[in-house]
């Protein structure tokens, strides 16, 4: 086991590394900007270092300052947690070259799945079920192109292969848009991701997010741990997360797991992943695969009963995984809103200095938080101040206490999307559960 970790990123998720380590007896370094010297997990590690300024590009996305970082405090370990560098396959290369541990899957699994083309094939490969498309990257020939759509059937999408976050995507309703919109996705693709090239999907018109959890240590072993619903979503950000997912059966889950897991061991992968899909009339489709823990992760490790952060340190010290798959059950539900400073009519961030914060409590209620009374929320990063976590025996439990928290939790000083949370798990449809990754859109008139 590892005797010194370095947390390479802020916020929650770096106060949640940090107590993982601290449970496994490990001591920690705080790799941080020089706004951020005052958050809780760089005050509560065991050495911190400032390796820049608060712009991310010169602090937490400074590669050399990272790495530099970790050879002047002899940690022998990286963990990236999630954004900022945890799925940069040449910042995990870079770290082992270097002689330390990248707390993540290998960087050539990392760079297979960051990019889509590859990555489906991959999983096609692996026999995971994908959406109908263009098999690979689309070419130049425009005949070529337009018989292809016919034959995928519109609407279609064209994806960007290396994009990501809602980005670098077009929907073509008609065959006489379809040349114009490669050729935008194409040039926004080369722009935005330094990689032009893109693909042709079928476009599902009414599906939801549903995505499942994996556990693999790269010695033969893979198990998944249920899935999740993370279609309540604006712009392709995730507001409510949820696991299980409302209407899954245990044939299904079982089904589905079985292939991930499969498709990790023949992929050699280790740590925690994430395999997205989109659900629509019973049916999956793979569209991606997340490398790194997720945001919303609190919610499988509330209903399963396993800490993700503990077992990806694990695994990445050469330690096979603590549980096979008959060790997994889901129990209960469990539901997860993100807390932002923003804006709750315009979404547009909303930093400022937290005058007053009074953390909801009760039965099965987890708050994911670096947040606190005199916090100054800064400008400079993701506007996430929180995770409201409720987990009961049922969905409708679980709801219920989510609403007691949410009613119960005070933050004063910014504006946040708490009111937005109170009034989506009173909405009908979303109670009933099943609504699609475009209900949220729709319902705010977007």
């Amino acid at each position: 086991m590892f005797d010194k970790i370095l947390i390479a990123n802020r916020g929650e998720i770096a106060l949640r590394v940090l107590r993982a380590c601290r449970e496994l007896g490990i001591k920690t370094v705080a790799a941080h900007s020089d706004v951020d010297r005052n958050l809780k997990h760089v005050l509560l590690a065991d050495e911190s270092v400032c390796i820049g300024p608060a712009l991310s590009n010169e602090s937490y996305l400074n590669v050399p300052a990272v790495i530099a970082a970790c050879e002047v405090t002899d940690a022998e370990a990286i963990h990236p947690g999630y954004g900022f560098l945890s799925e940069n396959a040449e910042f995990a290369e870079q770290v082992e070259r270097s002689g330390f541990t990248f707390i993540g899957p290998k960087a050539e699994t990392i760079r297979l799945m960051g990019d889509k083309v590859s990555a489906i094939e991959a999983m096609k490969s692996a026999g995971v079920p994908c959406v109908p498309g263009s098999d690979g990257p689309l070419g130049d020939d425009p005949d070529e192109n337009l018989r292809l759509a016919r034959e995928i059937g519109y609407p279609v999408i064209i994806k960007a292969a290396g994009g990501g976050g809602g980005r670098g995507m077009r929907v073509v309703h008609a065959e006489g848009h379809l040349l114009n919109a490669i050729s935008l996705t194409r040039s926004e693709a080369g722009s935005t991701f330094g990689n032009a090239t893109v693909y042709m999907e079928k476009f599902l018109e009414n599906p939801r997010h549903v995505e499942v959890q994996v556990l693999a240590d790269g010695q033969g072993n893979a198990i998944h741990l249920g899935e999740r619903d993370c279609s309540m979503q604006r712009r392709h950000q995730k507001v409510i997360e949820e696991a299980p997912a409302p209407g899954i059966t245990e044939e299904q889950r079982r089904a589905i797991g079985e292939r991930c897991a499969r498709a990790c061991i023949e992929l050699g992968y280790r740590g925690a992943g994430t395999f997205e899909f989109l659900y629509e009339n019973g049916e999956f489709f793979f569209i991606e695969m997340n490398t790194r823990l997720q945001v919303e992760h609190p919610v499988t490790e509330m209903v399963t009963g396993v800490d993700l952060v503990r077992e990806q340190i694990r695994v990445a010290a050469g330690q096979p995984l603590s549980y096979r798959q008959e060790d997994i059950t889901v129990r209960g539900h469990a539901v997860e809103c993100r807390i932002n400073a923003e804006d709750p009519k315009t979404f547009m961030p909303c930093p400022g200095t937290i005058k007053t914060w009074h953390a909801a409590g009760g039965p099965g209620i987890r708050v994911d938080s670096h947040a606190y009374t005199g916090y100054p929320v800064p400008p400079h990063y993701d506007s996430m101040i929180g995770k409201l976590i409720a987990h009961g025996d049922t969905r409708e439990s679980a709801l219920a206490r989510m609403r007691t928290a949410l009613s119960e939790m005070v933050v004063e000083g910014i504006r946040t999307n708490i009111a937005l949370h109170e009034d989506l798990t009173r909405d009908r449809a979303f109670i009933e559960g099943g609504t699609n990754i475009h209900y949220l859109e729709h319902k705010l008139g977007l």
